[in-house]
């Protein structure tokens, strides 16, 4: 018995020595590999780089189809407020999650007001001109977050954002910039009128004297 066992054992210990071995692709020859191809390292900028993050936060975007009559998904990402260095404009940005592609990009204005969806505590819907299709559209939007706090949290921020945007502009730069040219229009447009009326009242004058001289004319034969 003890013949054909051992044998066995032996056998079976070899195995696993010759398994234990490092095999010859494992070995480290040391050898330099240079790559087949040289990536240079590209900088990716955002159009974020000089803005300030007010808000922060994740959660899903639908746009209010008016063909339709119905609301559409327009994507699962993270909203933020951002505040420019230099301006001090404040707009609404929100990327999809992967993809990174834009699905709202607004201006937040005095005007803007966030309301809650139908009694749904955790969303609320605005209506913006929104330019993330590359042309300003006026869009209804509605956003619903995870959590009563996030959405509570995004709408007190628009709320303080306008609130400040009304006392520190009270007109909006776009807003006076209008109110000026239409101004100018005006006072060009009376200018005008004021010279047309001046160039034609000679005019009249001459008529009315020709007509006169004619009448005295008649009266004489």
């Amino acid at each position: 018995m003890a013949s054909t066992t051992e044998p066995t054992t032996l056998k079976r210990e070899e195995e696993e020595e010759e398994d234990s071995k490092p095999s010859a692709d494992d070995e480290d020859t040391g050898a330099q590999v240079a790559p087949i191809v040289k990536l240079q390292e590209v900088a990716v900028t955002t159009g974020e780089e000089n803005e300030d993050v007010l808000l922060d936060l994740k959660s899903k975007l639908y746009r209010f189809d008016k063909e339709g009559n119905q609301w559409k998904e327009r994507g699962v990402g993270t909203v933020k407020l951002l505040k420019h260095k230099e301006t001090g404009k404040v707009r609404l940005v929100m990327r999809q999650n992967k993809t990174l592609k834009i699905c709202a990009n607004h201006l937040v204005l005095p005007t803007m007001v966030v309301q809650e969806h139908q009694g749904n505590d955790k969303s609320c819907v605005w209506h913006a001109a929104d330019f993330a299709d590359g042309e300003l559209k006026d869009e209804t939007f509605c956003i619903r977050f995870a959590s009563v706090e996030n959405c509570k949290a995004f709408k007190d921020k628009i709320e303080e954002i306008t609130e400040s945007l009304g006392k520190d502009g009270g007109e909006s730069e776009e807003g006076k910039t209008a109110a000026s040219l239409i101004e100018k229009l005006s006072v060009e447009g009376k200018d005008k009128e004021e010279k047309k009326e001046a160039e034609e009242a000679p005019l009249a004058s001459e008529g009315k004297d020709s007509n006169e001289k004619q009448e005295k004319s008649g009266d004489g034969n």
